[in-house]
């Protein structure tokens, strides 16, 4: 039986044990009525049905477990929150790096985050899973495929049934999981949302609902934008996660990742195996999606797209969106986010009627700690507006508007540009970018959604970069995104969330808004590699001399651009700061009249601007967020 808020309980306590006695007719929520402390703490091992490490054995995975004991005790089944991550002892969870820990028998005494000691209590029993290759469990982590899928889904087959658990790494005997109901919500942030994401993709039965933090819907999107690459590749990753493993040998799996994962960018049999884009039309579970608009580490590109192919398919959603980068909300927003999320677990897991799932859909921060909620995202009365480039009196600057536009303009991509560098100086002519502007905007503009920009460009060379922003012009007080914190700073003291229990306290340093004033804000970034403009699966050699045309995606975001601002759209060659460049930086010619910018907007772009023109180059966020996976 759970106790739940709203009503007037009686209660029995006895040598430390909480037992409800009476039941509710018209709860609102689930309240901290079972014993921590007393919690029972157990690992088991799931068969995975696989073989990742070559040692001839079929992988198990380790879901370490922390649930109340009255509700067994009392012959009552409960849900489960789970976290699957291959962090939890190489990098660490949560802002303060936390890692499990073990008594001298092995058992868990130290969970990472506050979801056990705060839901536990609360009638939930909590279970993070080792990824295979990863901590206590064998096999080995393949960077977002069937390995890292199925550590997580294999656990929620063995929660209801479906599959085996042991008592040990090896050998043992069989576990059945007798006290869960076989119900279960994931939840993570960076690497733990996306293996949520993967999983919901299985359409697996028992999977109710799941909260993605700064997750990826398509790994391509992470290491890959449209044909140009990031740098960065999976295997490096796989070797991180897997450094203190017990043991197992996993370098012909990290072949495969590195063998994979081409450096021309395309998008092969790797990549799609790691799409659950487009896998969404299998998801059954509810999302509650949260992601910062400025990170630069899971672009939200990858938020954006997996939002669009679950509203096409139906599918119960919310989502927070942030000034941050990659920063849990636990971390900006604390008392609100745990309320949240203690609502719609309370509704997707315990069945309670507590209204969450008709509150608005949207909460999106507009300045540091402002937020405003809509009842959709994008939000209500947006409309896809197609904006053009005209030439203006200075080279390479110009006007933007939904008017047809002629004429051709030009840059060279001289292999050391960033968007800083090319932004600084809206009204001066770049040899490196060509820049347009909606001119001072009278009423405010709303971009809400994922934009997308078609470029028609003639290289002088067989290769080429393309790089496009769009930029809000005008002075603000912004998260500092790209600081240390990513948007926000760490204190001294703490608050507690849940119950402490020894070695596993629900403390945590408080956290508050780390800002910076700025002169223009970017809020919104593509890339793309020219060679890719027929097919992201095959690039072709280019033709110096010959124009192109090629669509790429903008990041997804919501943000207004208020009175007295200005719309911006920058296009250059190689940022030097996020993609690697041509062996050698060609001019690119670009066609006027067949390019243009395809943005979500709610408001109207005037028709005819005057050039934006501030005095001297502007203040902007320097700097960028570390590549890390947290």
């Amino acid at each position: 039986m759970r106790v739940l808020r709203g009503f007037c309980a009686a209660v029995v306590v006895a040598a430390g044990l909480v037992v409800p006695v009476q039941a509710a007719s018209a709860a609102t929520g689930t309240d901290p009525v079972y014993d921590f402390a007393g919690a029972v703490r157990e690992t088991v091992w799931v068969d995975i049905g696989r073989d990742g490490d070559g040692d001839g054995r079929s992988d198990r995975v380790a879901a370490d477990i922390v649930r109340p004991k009255e509700p067994a005790a009392q012959g009552t089944k409960i849900p489960v929150i789970m976290d699957a991550s291959p962090y939890y002892s190489s990098v660490g969870r949560g802002n303060e790096s936390e890692f499990k820990t073990y008594d001298q028998q092995g058992r868990p005494v130290g969970f990472p985050l506050f979801y056990d000691n705060y839901f536990v209590p609360r009638g939930y029993a909590v279970v993070l899973v080792d990824l295979a290759g990863t901590n206590r469990s064998t096999g080995c982590v393949d960077v977002g495929g069937t390995s890292d899928v199925q550590s997580a889904k294999k656990v929620i087959d063995w929660l209801n049934g479906r599959a085996t658990g042991y008592s040990a790494k090896s050998g043992g005997s069989q576990v059945t999981p007798g006290w869960a109901n076989g119900s279960v919500g994931m939840i993570g942030k960076s690497y733990d949302g996306t293996i949520a994401n993967g999983v919901a993709a299985t359409g697996v039965d028992g999977l109710k609902t799941i909260v993605p933090i700064s997750g990826i819907s398509s790994w391509y999107d992470y290491y890959r934008s449209d044909g140009a690459s990031f740098g960065f590749d999976p295997d490096g990753l796989a070797e991180t996660v897997e450094a203190r493993n017990g043991g197992q040998d996993c370098s012909a799996e990290n072949g495969k990742l590195a063998q994979g994962a081409t450096a021309n960018g395309d998008y092969g049999p790797l990549w799609a195996e790691r799409d659950y884009v487009k896998q969404a039309k299998n998801v059954k579970a509810s999302v509650f999606l949260s992601h910062g608009v400025n990170d630069l580490n899971v672009k939200t590109i990858n938020f954006g797209q997996w939002w669009d192919a679950l509203a096409a398919n139906g599918v119960p959603r919310k989502i927070w969106l942030a000034q941050t980068g990659h920063v849990d909300p636990f971390d900006y927003r604390r008392a609100q986010w745990v309320d949240t999320l203690h609502q719609w677990f309370d509704h997707y897991l315990m069945g309670i009627d507590n209204g969450i799932e008709k509150q608005p859909m949207a909460t999106v921060e507009r300045q540091p700690d402002q937020w405003a909620d809509q009842s959709s995202y994008p939000a209500a009365g947006v409309s896809a507006t197609t904006l053009r480039p005209h030439a203006g009196a200075t080279a390479g600057v110009g006007t933007l508007s939904p008017s047809a536009a002629s004429g051709t303009a030009s840059f060279t991509d001289n292999l050391r540009g960033t968007e800083n560098g090319w932004a600084a100086n809206p009204a001066a002519t770049s040899a490196n970018r060509v820049l347009y502007s909606t001119g001072t905007l009278s009423s405010s503009l709303q971009v809400s959604g994922t934009s997308s920009i078609t470029v028609t460009a003639t290289p002088s060379t067989s290769s080429a970069r393309l790089s496009a922003m769009l930029v809000d012009y005008g002075s603000a007080t912004i998260r500092n995104y790209a600081g240390p914190g990513e948007g926000i700073k760490t204190g001294t003291s703490e608050t507690c969330w849940g119950e402490n229990a020894p070695g596993d306290d629900a403390c945590y340093k408080v956290t508050s808004a780390d800002t910076t004033k700025v002169g223009y804000t970017v809020i919104s970034r593509g890339w793309a590699d020219l060679a890719n403009y027929q097919s992201l699966s095959q690039e072709q050699p280019l033709t110096p001399g010959r124009p192109y045309t090629m669509t790429f995606r903008l990041a997804s975001t919501d943000h207004v651009v208020p009175p007295g601002h200005s719309l911006a759209l920058i296009i250059g060659g190689t940022d030097t700061d996020v993609i690697t460049g041509p062996s050698k930086g060609p001019k690119l010619t670009l066609d006027l009249a067949k390019t243009s910018v395809q943005v979500p907007l709610v408001g109207t772009v005037p028709a005819a601007p005057r050039t934006y023109a501030p005095s001297g180059p502007l203040a902007h966020v320097d700097g960028r967020a570390p590549l890390d996976l947290r």
